[in-house]
């Protein structure tokens, strides 16, 4: 299929929208509309011009989510450079390493990194640049006197400012590497995803073609931009399309977040289960959970009522503009997605990866199949390497324009996510029903083998205890072949509350009896251990399950 490009995407909007609020920090600090867009990118392309970034250079971006991170992976791709997609949370060190491994010429960084950086730590950097102001943080003396002259440049290149009719952005690149997406921060054989255009502007013609946006249509950007899933879909594809985005410059707490949703009023959310799970299983379970309200939920005639009523109180809780709830990056609860199907909420849960520029399913809320991650996009292919796909779990493949070209100077470890005919495996392992929805069971990785040869997929034990009282989350491991249950508990005022005259260790207990009624004997848990802090997390949201035995 034909493919557009996401620059004439953007540039279209760009002359469409001229004077529309583009990009916008919610702290105020950074805020353009399409017309004060196009000068930025193009004043940063006289800068580069001045410092002698050629086409094909690497460009890195490691800072929180703001406007001027958006602004900056536009003007490089535009000027045909190469963006390096880093992570703020990284280590100093994990930050050295990778700006080193993907051979950076410029570095730009936001306030906390550059807090806790030493420019000088990297090797073949131009010259380190703070993205807040766009000011010199380190630079030799040669860089310092090309960077004192780009007003002048400026100037002298556009002398009556910046027009609609300079806006030509280039769409002859399509199979050129567009970014560098770093997965983690090591700094021993870290794994760089490189994305083409072609990868990119696939996903970006999905969304528009299928959720096109309407006049006003706002979003709120808080998963980190830095990773492919808020970089496609809470700004590339929004701000392609014509929708005003506005960054979350802070940690989404869930206070900062319900202010941040009633002051931008979202069409759309995209989020991980973990605030989703943590929104309903506060704000709404409570409510529902009382003999009465049993009752009333299951009644019919009455149950329209009460669920609409909760139905209500999410919209509002989500800004009352909300159109479309997408949930990605990990399985949701079944408790709540059973709530969120219950009261026939706009919600939707999706899968991708940053290998695909991220998504691989997708599926309007409207025709979303319960417990489903949507079906694959026109984009891309999906096969199960299974002698049955719809009934036997086998390992989830994909082909298409979306799919990656690589890992950066990892030969290695490209060839092993290919097979010998050109799928890319996943990871994943799952189903194909007839229709073609995709009903994803565990992680490959992760699955654990039972005495017998049993599959075992810790992710659905975890999510049958994770609906357990006083269960804020878990990990179940092995041990000796034995299933081990690790949960961090809940001890706010609620918790002990639900706890009552029990101890812990008690209710606990009886939380492992009661899962494992439901169990195979191969896959029962045999003990369940507490733990003093929630799991530690990838910026995701997903638990970093390695570092638990």
């Amino acid at each position: 299929m034909a493919t557009k490009h996401y620059l004439s995407y953007l540039q279209e909007t760009m002359r469409r929208r001229w004077n529309c609020i583009a990009l916008q920090d919610l702290d105020g600090v950074n805020k353009y509309t399409y017309a004060e867009l196009a000068a930025a990118i193009k004043k940063l392309h006289v800068t580069w011009q001045e410092l002698g970034i050629k086409e094909g250079d690497k460009i890195a971006l490691c800072g929180r989510n703001c406007a001027n991170w958006g602004l900056l992976f536009l003007a490089a791709e535009s000027y045909k450079a190469v963006v390096v997609s880093i992570l703020p949370d990284f280590t100093a060190e994990g930050i050295y390493s990778l700006v080193d491994h993907s051979e950076a010429s410029l570095l730009y960084v936001g306030p906390n990194v550059k807090k806790k950086i030493d420019p000088k730590m990297m090797k073949g950097l131009k010259a380190t640049i703070f993205m807040d102001d766009m000011t010199i943080v380190e630079a030799d003396a040669a860089t310092q006197k090309a960077f004192d002259g780009v007003e002048a440049a400026f100037v002298k290149a556009y002398p009556n400012g910046v027009k609609i009719e300079d806006i030509q952005l280039p769409t002859d690149n399509l199979e050129e590497l567009a970014v560098i997406n770093y997965t983690s921060g090591s700094t021993g054989n870290p794994k760089g995803v490189m994305l083409t255009h072609l990868n990119l502007s696939g996903n970006v013609e999905f969304a528009c073609q299928r959720i096109p946006h309407k006049p006003g249509d706002k979003v709120l950007s808080m998963l980190p931009i830095a990773h492919m899933f808020g970089l496609m879909f809470e700004f590339l594809y929004q701000v392609c399309d014509g929708a005003e985005t506005y960054f979350l410059t802070q940690a989404p707490t869930p206070t900062v977040l319900m202010k941040a949703f009633a002051q931008v009023k979202p069409f759309m959310i995209l989020t991980v289960p973990l605030v989703i799970e943590k929104i309903v299983k506060k704000g709404v379970l409570p409510k529902i959970s009382s003999p009465l309200m049993k009752v009333l939920w299951k009644t019919p005639g009455i149950n329209h009522l009460v669920r609409g009523k909760v139905k209500e109180g999410l919209d509002k809780t989500f800004g009352g503009q909300l159109r479309y709830l997408i949930i990605g990056g990990a399985a949701l609860n079944g408790e709540v997605e059973q709530v969120l199907h219950d009261i026939k909420y706009q919600y939707c849960v999706g899968y991708g990866m940053t290998e695909c520029a991220p998504l691989i399913s997708y599926e309007d809320w409207w025709a979303y199949k319960f417990h489903s991650c949507g079906k694959g996009i026109e984009q891309c292919h999906v096969r199960i390497d299974s002698e049955d796909p719809t009934s036997k779990d086998g390992e989830i493949q994909v082909k298409g324009i979306n799919v990656m070209k690589g890992y950066y100077k990892n030969e290695e470890a490209t060839k092993a996510v290919f097979t010998e005919d050109g799928w890319m495996r996943t990871g994943d392992l799952g189903v194909l029903d007839k229709e073609g929805n995709i009903y994803i069971h565990g992680r490959s990785k992760n699955m654990i083998l039972g005495p017998s040869g049993q599959n075992i997929y810790p992710e659905e034990l975890e999510d049958k205890l994770n609906s357990m009282p006083c269960v804020v989350e878990s990990i179940v491991v092995d041990r000796d072949h034995k299933l081990v249950a690790l949960v961090f508990p809940d001890t706010s005022a609620e918790g002990k509350k639900l706890l009552g005259t029990k101890t812990l260790t008690q209710l606990m207990e009886e939380n492992r009896v009661a899962v494992n009624k439901d169990l195979p004997n191969y896959s029962q848990i045999s003990s369940i251990e507490l733990v003093a802090s929630e799991f530690e997390k990838t910026p995701k949201r997903s638990i970093k399950r390695y570092l638990y035995k």
